[in-house]
């Protein structure tokens, strides 16, 4: 099962955050939003299908995201959780913790923003549009 979440870089996108990464329908990414990878995202977890929510709150799942922007790929896997909510109908997040909010959709992220790709991070703070798939098996 995949869910697809479409957004745009920022010129403040630098991806320098050691835990998390986010995406954010927020049409606006101050310095401090040091783990924003994009904003003026089209969906939230809330907007996702139930049977996606479902199938990650399995502690077993699998779940990966994956990143594209201008010509750049980068993939992070992390794993599901019982206490997922989906609700948030703002933000994405993604946390390398066993942290759950309204906003988490992944948890145990074998990294976080600091990890990505470099060019993809470039492209990211240049204005590309992101493309963000999130998988569930």
């Amino acid at each position: 099962m995949q869910e697809t979440i479409r957004a745009g870089g920022h010129d403040n996108v630098t991806a320098a955050h050691a835990s998390t990464f986010e995406v954010t329908t927020d049409d606006f990414l101050t310095p401090a939003g040091d783990c924003i990878l994009g904003i003026e995202a089209d969906r939230a977890p809330a907007d996702f299908d139930p049977a996606f929510v479902e199938a990650c709150r399995d502690a077993d799942a699998t779940i990966t995201a994956t990143f594209e922007a201008g010509g750049h790929a980068a993939t992070v896997t992390g794993r599901g959780h019982p206490d997922l909510s989906f609700e948030s109908d703002r933000s994405a997040v993604g946390r390398t913790s066993d942290y759950v909010d309204e906003r988490t959709v992944l948890v145990g992220a074998e990294f976080a923003a600091e990890g990505f790709d470099r060019d993809l991070v470039a492209a990211l703070a240049d204005g590309a549009d992101l493309t963000v798939t999130l998988s569930v098996e």
